[in-house]
């Protein structure tokens, strides 16, 4: 059975600009959309942490508010539960990229706090745009490609056209005015070209091998176009 791997972060926190600690961790949707997306297609997904930790799930986006009511929640909730390789995750620096048909990060404000300072996940990121296999990031995983630099501190992005939770939608959801750096001026800064679209609405940005989604609506859509690319 061929294998999609999910780098998904460690962090249980986010640290805002006050030094305050905001439980966190990855946004449930945004793996279990896809999650059961591949397996219907008949791929195994594998998860990998920094230092092989079973990832946090968000708590609020678990919240029925969020996933269209209770019916939403408890749907998303038996889909986590179902999702076995979340609690049997593999250490990032054991990876082996060639294991894989295509390689797949989720957000949630965890990559924020971990991998978007973390050298491993930089160095598969940019090994993995450079096979020419999918590779798939949503909302607040771009955070990720902020570690993907060489050694004169270019990033492997700069130039690609990306899709990232936007400003906006920080501001909107409370936490711009908190953060210690917002994800759309920080990839900007990296010369990646972030496509903005409309807060909270479906928004997929394919450049070559990339794909990207800009919040969790876009998840569903994402991992689509994984799999159309993968046929």
């Amino acid at each position: 059975m061929p294998k999609i791997l999910f780098v998904m972060t460690g962090a249980d926190h986010w640290t805002l600009a006050d030094g305050t600690k905001h439980p966190t961790g990855f946004w449930a949707e945004e793996a279990a959309a896809p999650y059961e997306a591949f397996t219907a297609a008949g791929y195994e997904v594998v998860v990998a942490t920094p230092g092989g930790v079973v990832p946090t799930v968000d708590k609020s986006s678990l919240a029925p508010e969020v996933n269209g009511g209770q019916e939403g929640a408890d749907k998303i909730a038996a889909t986590l539960d179902s999702f076995i390789a979340l609690q049997r995750p593999v250490r990032l620096d054991n990876v082996d990229l060639a294991d894989y048909a295509a390689v797949f990060y989720p957000g949630g404000h965890g990559p924020m706090e971990d991998l978007a300072v973390d050298a491993t996940s930089g160095r598969l990121l940019t090994e993995a745009l450079r096979s020419g296999r999918p590779l798939a990031v949503v909302c607040h995983g771009p955070a990720a490609l902020l570690a993907a630099t060489d050694a004169d501190g270019a990033n492997a992005f700069a130039g690609y056209r990306v899709a990232a939770f936007t400003n906006d939608e920080e501001t909107q959801s409370g936490f711009a005015d908190k953060a210690k750096w917002l994800l759309e001026s920080r990839l900007v800064e990296a010369g990646v070209d972030v496509q903005v679209g409309e807060p909270w609405a479906p928004n997929v940005v394919v450049d070559r091998n990339l794909i990207t989604g800009q919040n969790p609506a876009s998840s569903a859509p994402l991992a689509a176009e994984v799999l159309k690319t993968l046929r």
